[in-house]
């Protein structure tokens, strides 16, 4: 995990990799509210696997003829797993139309429908308490052992370790990392991205996004992006392949944002467009603006929210190690309505941290962000202070829409009905954790490597 430095659990890891196959990789929503079969609306429990939800959602209406808004969800589940969940269509009153989605079963792709069932109100997002997982660890240390006694004590030995991991961790809970789906992989930029708005460079935001080629990348996509880079603009558009679509969104926009420059430079000179030196062309904030401004807006607000994030993992990271489970006189404490939690003696807040009643917090920096107080603001303000920034440049003044208050966000999550056991081809670990935290960060404590 991106800037994550801090490892809670002191025993050693047992190595080995996830997601072989996706069917190794099992996640069940933990609903709010179960329908109780009375009701306008229609609930339907999904198992898929290799389909987003959204994927799942846009076959279903287009089958019923309906509007996709008509459909709800509590959350979005992973792709290369198989997941388990609640969806909702609203306003489906009729015995017609619940014989319609009943019909439906068998015909979605990759996807069944295990219960249907009516429900008296909508389902919204976030409507869970959080996702029970299941997932196989395989290629664990010792695994490749010739003789099988030897393979299967090795085995054995790496379950009892996670297991002693896991429990350990639903004592203290998990630090809150953001995970690599934040940031991007395999090419890691887009806190990058936002870190150039933060400081106000708008080219240099969108020469990271579009150029700045990375090793981890294909050949082609290094390609387009080394001819950005070079100046060599319609090149590097017809390099790029079909999957970096917003990249070509952004760079139609900038190369006819050039040739309007060339143009109203040639006018001025009384020359041809072709005989402008582009080499010292160079283009207003407003031509870059508009390149971002291409983007889709929710993609255009991620660039600065993971820039946040990678911030906010480094001052977890440093909040882990003074404490896990423990509160410091100054933390900022929140409930599990995320509502800050005053008035109350130190003993008293220890008392409710152990019981996981409350969560100290770190900050998603912002501009209007509050500092924790004493030892633990005095950190929160170092980091902020070792990458040469202040609460003001969140404002991001060239692009304001883009920048943030910033909050703050439980530096940890809790983890309960954890285990790990032996199986035949590795470790399986089972764990529930609360919605919006990643599964990635209790692997990452259980395999001591980055996990993604």
């Amino acid at each position: 995990m991106l800037n994550a430095n801090t490892y809670v659990t002191k025993e050693e890891g047992i190595g080995g990799t996830i997601r072989n196959r996706w069917e190794d990789f099992y996640v069940e929503e933990i609903p709010e509210v179960i329908p109780d079969g009375e009701g306008p609306n229609i609930y339907i429990w999904i198992e898929k696997l290799g389909r987003t939800t959204l994927d799942v959602l846009l076959d279903i209406a287009r089958d019923l003829h309906i509007d996709r808004k008509r459909m709800g969800f509590a959350g979005m589940k992973d792709k290369k797993a198989i997941t388990r969940q609640w969806i909702c269509i609203a306003n489906m009153d009729s015995e017609e139309q619940f014989n319609q989605v009943k019909a439906l079963e068998g015909t979605i792709h990759n996807t069944e429908f295990l219960k249907v069932v009516r429900g008296r109100k909508k389902l919204r997002m976030g409507q869970l308490k959080g996702n029970k997982f299941r997932i196989l660890v395989k290629d664990i240390d010792g695994m490749d052992l010739e003789d099988a006694e030897e393979r299967r004590l090795a085995i054995e030995d790496a379950a009892k370790r996670a297991d002693a991991i896991l429990k350990t961790l639903e004592k203290t809970g998990v630090p809150n990392y953001f995970g690599w789906q934040r940031f991007g992989k395999p090419r890691t930029n887009t806190h990058l991205v936002g870190e150039a708005l933060i400081q106000n460079d708008l080219k240099e935001a969108v020469r990271r996004y579009i150029g700045n080629p990375s090793p981890e990348e294909g050949e082609e996509a290094r390609a387009a992006r080394q001819a950005y880079d070079d100046g060599e603009w319609e090149k590097s558009l017809e390099l790029m392949h079909p999957g970096m679509r917003y990249e070509k969104m952004m760079l139609k926009v900038l190369i006819k944002e050039e040739k309007r420059a060339i143009r109203k430079i040639a006018e001025k000179e009384g020359i041809e467009p072709e005989e402008v030196d582009k080499t010292q062309l160079e283009l207003s904030d407003k031509a870059y603006k508009n390149a971002i401004h291409a983007l889709p807006k929710p993609l255009q607000r991620m660039f600065v929210h993971a820039y946040q994030s990678f911030l906010f993992n480094a001052a977890v990271s440093e909040r882990v190690a003074m404490g896990m489970d423990k509160y410091i006189e100054g933390d900022i404490v929140i409930d599990k309505e995320e509502r800050i939690v005053r008035d109350k003696t130190n003993e008293e807040f220890q008392e409710m941290v152990s019981s996981f009643e409350i969560n100290q917090t770190c900050p998603l920096y912002g501009t209007k962000v509050p500092f924790a107080g004493g030892e633990v603001g005095k950190m929160e303000e170092a980091i902020l202070d070792s990458y040469g920034l202040t609460k003001a440049d969140f404002e991001v003044p060239k692009m304001p829409r883009l920048g943030s208050h910033g909050l703050r966000r439980a530096m940890r999550f809790q983890v309960w009905d954890a285990s790990a056991k032996a199986v035949e081809d590795g470790v399986m670990c089972e764990f529930s954790i609360d919605k919006g935290s990643y599964a990635t960060a209790v692997l990452r404590e259980v395999m001591k490597k980055d996990v993604y």
